[in-house]
């Protein structure tokens, strides 16, 4: 496994097999993306978020062919149950990328609040952890088995108003990065699977650079840009990615 930071390139994917996929967070606009690249690249796409009206209107936004569930992440029982219903209709997930988050900030270190570290928390840590828990074994077990979570620049950076933020983001990579290990422990013949964080500054839509006409988002990756990265995962080998942070050019 490779601690620094590489820059991801977005592949064809081109002859790959058709996987089963699953988009957790499917519901913002980065999820929207993905889903949608995902679905034109060939594979089967499959959405969760938290209300159904909202991943119902994503999927729909995604394209047709798109299935959206419901679920809270934060609920491992739950995960459970989505896995299962997932596994009767499906069978088994081959990729699971993780776009469930959320940001939180303060002016310093004295004013972190317990209640945004706790939406932190939950949104970028448990959810992850009950994500990486019920599929591992699948992922383990497919042919091209990816776990993929989207990070931010700024855990190589962390600033006293970003505490919270950077230390769940942090988290939430370290959690990744030991995934890529367990990956990493098989036969002789090496793993098919990969656990790999994706880095990027911030992220950016349409919408919203409609909304802000008179910012220039420097720096920030457009989702659509993000969403070719993740179908790019699948078109390189499970060694080359395994534990890799993949900067994303902008």
């Amino acid at each position: 496994m490779n601690d620094g930071e590489d820059t991801g390139s977005a592949g064809a994917s081109d002859g790959a097999a058709v996987l089963n996929v699953l988009v957790t967070g499917g519901s913002g606009a980065s999820g929207i993306a993905v889903a949608g690249a995902l679905l034109r690249a060939g594979h089967r796409v499959f959405t969760a978020g938290s209300d159904w009206a909202r991943i119902e209107a994503a999927a729909a936004k995604a394209g047709d062919g798109v299935t959206p569930l419901v679920c809270d992440l934060a609920d491992l029982a739950a995960v459970h149950v989505l896995r299962e219903t997932l596994a009767g209709t499906a069978g088994r997930m081959d990729a699971v990328i993780h776009l469930v988050g959320g940001w939180r900030g303060a002016q310093g270190i004295a004013d972190q609040s317990d209640a945004d570290w706790d939406f932190l928390e939950r949104g970028a840590i448990t959810t992850l952890r009950n994500a990486s828990r019920v599929f591992y074994d699948d992922l383990a077990a497919s042919e091209s088995g990816r776990f993929v979570m989207v990070s931010s620049t700024a855990v190589a950076s962390p600033t006293a108003a970003t505490a919270s933020y950077v230390a769940a983001k942090a988290a939430a990579e370290t959690w990744t990065m030991a995934m890529a290990e367990g990956f990493s422990r098989t036969g002789a013949s090496g793993t098919h699977a990969a656990a790999v964080v994706l880095v990027v500054k911030a992220l950016v839509d349409a919408d919203l650079r409609r909304k802000h006409p008179e910012r220039t988002f420097a720096g920030a990756t457009d989702v659509e840009d993000l969403a070719a990265a993740v179908v790019g995962l699948f078109s390189r080998p499970a060694a080359e990615l395994n534990g890799r942070r993949l900067l994303l050019a902008t």
